[in-house]
């Protein structure tokens, strides 16, 4: 059930709404129009619940924006921390895991970071934020190649490459075919840690993503003559 639905069904039998339920809708009035529009009565009216549930959550309108950075901080960030932190037998696979990231939205919201980035652009707190949130990811990144043996000095600047690549994606709003992006995983891979991926790793890569390619789709079983 998405928002709307669920808030008119909600709304229909008295209920006053939820902190998780007026939290999305502020991230999505976000999203679609920007800062300005997380309001409280404007939230209210698409949620068709009164004014005054909202504050059975939330103190204030600021304690929704920063309810917002909070599950930004949570989702986005801790996306990168954890990708960076599971297992992998080789480098080549630890940076599968991490490219992941990047290829799944229910893992990492680009639109989200996006957002998040203009905001920075108007407020100074926001923008230390984002600052302090750059430095856990780019560490997070740094300690997965220490781990696989790179000398520090080698760790940061491969992993300035990958991050900053990625958030130049996001900053350029970069639009591609799912075929193409995924066509250059192997060379982004080798480019970032000097290694290919084995076809067991990306085949793996691929089977976590729900991608099929025409080599990796089971073939088709032998008809005998009609």
């Amino acid at each position: 059930m998405d928002i709307q639905a669920e808030a008119e069904a909600e709304a229909a039998s008295g209920w006053r709404g939820s902190r998780e339920l007026w939290l999305q809708a502020a991230k999505q009035a976000f999203l679609d129009s920007g800062l300005d529009a997380v309001k409280i009565q404007p939230l209210a009216a698409r949620l068709h619940i009164s004014r005054a549930s909202f504050y059975w959550f939330f103190k204030d309108r600021n304690a929704l924006l920063e309810a917002l950075l909070a599950d930004w901080q949570a989702k986005n960030t801790g996306a990168f921390i954890d990708a960076c932190a599971a297992y992998a037998e080789t480098i080549a696979e630890a940076m599968l895991n991490l490219i992941a990231v990047f290829h799944d939205e229910a893992l990492f919201e680009p639109q989200l970071d996006f957002a998040v980035r203009g905001w920075a652009h108007q407020s100074g707190a926001v923008m230390a934020r984002v600052n302090a949130e750059d430095e856990a990811r780019l560490g997070a990144i740094r300690a997965l190649f220490l781990r696989f043996g790179f000398a520090p000095e080698d760790a940061d600047v491969r992993a300035r490459t990958v991050y900053l690549v990625q958030i130049g994606y996001i900053s350029m709003q970069v639009r591609e075919e799912r075929g193409p992006r995924m066509a250059r995983v192997p060379g982004y891979v080798r480019i970032y840690c000097g290694q290919d991926p084995t076809p067991g790793e990306i085949a793996r890569f691929h089977a976590r993503l729900g991608y099929e390619t025409t080599t990796n789709r089971p073939a088709e079983p032998a008809r005998g003559p009609s």
